[in-house]
């Protein structure tokens, strides 16, 4: 995301606040940036794996690899206490260990004031595990900007599957046409989009060490002050 100058959106992010009473947050790639778990998962948690073994490091991350994919999109890929049993490592401590990366992303505290100067109804809503939700709401404190906080755990389903929505509605009800999701997924969109949410918007640089990906027809920004120009 941009750190200076103009915010840079995609053409086609029109939002009308008066239409909009519920707003659904993501938190890793969205809220928060996403280099924290991308270096954990692919760099840290191999290193640590490969030590703990006695391995090669190519060794162990080809192995991590495809126990990753095997598991991607599942509640057990954001599982800590699956990934404790599976790998036999203390998945918490090895996250402290990188905590210092833990980082919000540009303006994101802006756009929660705002939102919450407009009384919109904030929820954060994440496929992280809850005990991964309360080292990051530790170490950022963001937790105190929202009405409600869910973890896909919680609920039974990953956020890819339309059913969670449905599910989260029934512990939260939000009309569909009236709420706004940002979320970095594309396949959490889509499930979403599927479900019915009317304002969907994905997010350019979910890990600020990586270039820009294709949300393709999703309307995306860079910085959530593009969010914030956009009021209606």
């Amino acid at each position: 995301m941009s750190h200076g100058g103009q915010a840079r959106v995609h053409p086609g992010l029109k939002l009308d606040w008066g239409r909009i009473g519920t707003v659904l947050l993501d938190m890793d790639g969205t809220l928060l940036d996403l280099n924290f778990d991308n270096h954990f998962w692919q760099r840290h948690v191999p290193l640590r794996y490969a030590q703990a073994r006695n391995l090669q490091l190519a060794a162990a991350h080809e192995e991590l690899q495809n126990r990753y994919h095997a598991k991607s999109g599942t509640l057990d890929w954001y599982s800590v206490d699956y990934w404790e049993a599976e790998l036999d490592l203390d998945i918490m401590r090895l996250k402290e260990e990188v905590a210092h990366l833990i980082a919000v992303h540009p303006h994101v505290t802006d756009f929660l004031d705002a939102a919450r100067a407009m009384s919109k109804r904030l929820l954060l809503v994440t496929n992280a595990h809850h005990k991964s939700l309360s080292l990051k709401m530790d170490r950022t404190g963001l937790a105190g900007y929202f009405d409600q906080m869910f973890t896909s755990h919680e609920l039974g389903l990953a956020k890819e599957d339309p059913a969670f929505w449905g599910r989260l509605q029934q512990v939260a009800p939000f009309d569909p046409a009236t709420t706004l999701l940002v979320d970095d997924s594309l396949p959490v969109l889509d499930s979403a989009k599927r479900f019915g949410i009317a304002h969907l918007v994905a997010v350019l640089r979910p890990d600020t060490q990586l270039p820009e990906k294709d949300t393709g027809d999703y309307a995306a920004i860079d910085d959530f002050r593009a969010l914030l120009r956009r009021r209606g």
